[in-house]
């Protein structure tokens, strides 16, 4: 039965690694005043009518702090690159130049950064929910055990172990949110 348990406790714990490593990987989307190619990470372009990541039919470089150029590697990719740009709403319009697209960050306003900030809580408070179902489900399986004869205590200690593990776990998507919301409070 410890074998189980223990299984339990790691699927538990691989699993809410997955959902920091979302959290980490959707904060790192959301701009706080530098350029950076993962703000493009998860546009989709449409490509010869397939759904295609912008990265795999365009070359997507920081030009300086605050732009970003991105050159497709087929001419005719610019005005369908440009419309999944605009489409996808990250708020900021697209430059086109004929060889190029620039996207151009403005400095951000007071309101910018407030909105933002709710946009960084909101993933956190999503990470969140992805965790405690996990607990919620990591506790269902240890009750399922302790229909089969697991005993009392062993059930209540592994609970005890899930909800520690929760925990900490919360406790570092707070600590990444705070210190986004550190990064992009900052002028």
């Amino acid at each position: 039965m410890t074998e189980a348990l223990d299984k339990i406790i790691d699927d538990a714990v691989a699993h809410m690694k997955k959902a920091i490593s979302h959290l980490e990987s959707e904060l790192s989307k959301i701009r706080a005043g530098k350029a950076s190619p993962q703000i493009v990470d998860g546009i989709h372009v449409d490509y010869y009518g397939n759904a295609t990541p912008l990265n795999q039919v365009a070359n997507v470089t920081v030009a300086d702090a605050r732009t970003l150029s991105i050159q497709p590697w087929e001419k005719q990719m610019l005005g369908a690159i440009e419309k999944a740009i605009i489409a996808a709403n990250i708020g900021l319009n697209p430059q086109n130049d004929g060889n190029f697209i620039r996207l151009f960050l403005p400095p951000l306003t007071e309101e910018r950064r407030k909105e933002l900030v709710k946009r960084v809580n909101n993933e956190g408070e999503h990470a969140k929910v992805a965790i405690r179902n996990i607990r919620r489900d990591a506790i269902e399986h240890v009750k399922k055990l302790q229909k089969d004869g697991l005993s009392e205590d062993a059930a209540k200690d592994t609970e005890g172990d899930v909800q520690g593990i929760t925990d900490k776990y919360i406790d570092l998507v707070d600590q990444h949110c705070k210190d986004k919301d550190k990064e992009i409070m900052t002028i």
